[in-house]
């Protein structure tokens, strides 16, 4: 199995948003705030490679957005960053991914799936989508605190072609469970609520893939988690779950927002607080290799 890390693009979020009830003069002591308030965010997707398949996990932001949501939330990217980064960088036709992964189906994390402002065009016509099913009905009928973060009008027409296709597969459980094996390679997930509802988190290999469970490593402590949770408690009885679960298993984790570090292995330190043994740093490239 191989791994590699692929960062097609930026964007910004507020940052109070981001870091919820933690005060500002904490928060940017870790990441400094723009003029707006707004924090630089990866886009960071994971490439698998296995003998017969090539998986993503996510897949970014897109390109669909219009000029106003990209000028709010400070988009940069190539046109069609996903596409353009696997064959730039890996040599990789969209043709050739056989799988993807999806977290959840909050706007960048699903972007990357369609393109342009109202295409309907599958970008990867050939994989198997992985999608916990409930999710799925959720991302369908959102809490009006949430809906936005749903581009229905987006992901739904794509995810139809996908089922029309018989390309999706549906994933369950309220726990943990496997998504897929080709060879001795095999990739498993956990769910966590709390930001979304069943929210999934492949684990492969050395890795855990932590989604907005815990989005950069600056979210680390128990009590820093996104206002943008729906339900913020929920997201720390999920975090010490994980933290244990990681630590078990001997894990490294990978950072989805991040611009800085992309991944690193816990360790409780002297004060009984959960940190990073030691933080891996991106070396600023567009694919890295793990």
């Amino acid at each position: 199995m191989k791994v590699s890390l692929i960062h097609p693009a930026t964007f910004k979020l507020d940052g109070g948003a981001m870091f919820g009830i933690i005060p500002k003069p904490l928060w940017q002591k870790k990441i400094m705030p723009d003029e707006l308030n707004r924090i630089l965010m990866s886009l960071r997707v994971v490439l698998i490679e296995t003998k017969n398949k090539k998986i993503l996990v996510d897949t970014g932001i897109g390109d669909y957005h219009n000029d106003k949501f990209k000028d709010q939330f400070e988009i940069t990217s190539d046109q069609s960053p996903l596409e353009t980064a696997l064959k730039k960088h890996k040599n990789i036709q969209p043709e050739d991914i056989t799988d993807i992964i999806i977290t959840h189906l909050h706007f960048d994390h699903v972007g990357g799936l369609g393109k342009g402002l109202d295409s309907k065009e599958l970008v990867f016509p050939n994989a198997t989508i992985h999608l916990h099913q409930k999710h799925f009905e959720y991302a369908q009928n959102p809490t009006i605190r949430d809906q936005g973060s749903f581009q229905d009008y987006f992901f739904l027409p794509l995810l139809k072609r996908y089922l029309d296709k018989n390309q999706i597969n549906f994933l369950d459980g309220n726990e943990e469970g496997f998504i897929l094996k080709d060879g001795e390679d095999e990739i498993n997930f956990k769910v966590s609520f709390g930001h979304t509802p069943y929210m999934i988190h492949p684990y492969f290999k050395d890795y855990i893939y932590m989604a907005d469970l815990v989005p950069m490593s600056h979210h680390i402590r128990i009590p820093w988690v996104m206002g943008y949770d729906i339900e913020p408690g929920t997201t720390t009885i999920y975090k010490e779950k994980f933290y244990k679960f990681i630590m078990d298993k001997n894990l490294k984790m990978i950072f989805e927002h991040d611009i800085e570090t992309w991944g690193g292995k816990l360790i409780i330190n002297e004060k009984k607080q959960y940190e990073l043994e030691m933080p891996l740093k991106t070396d600023g490239s567009q694919v890295q290799l793990l």
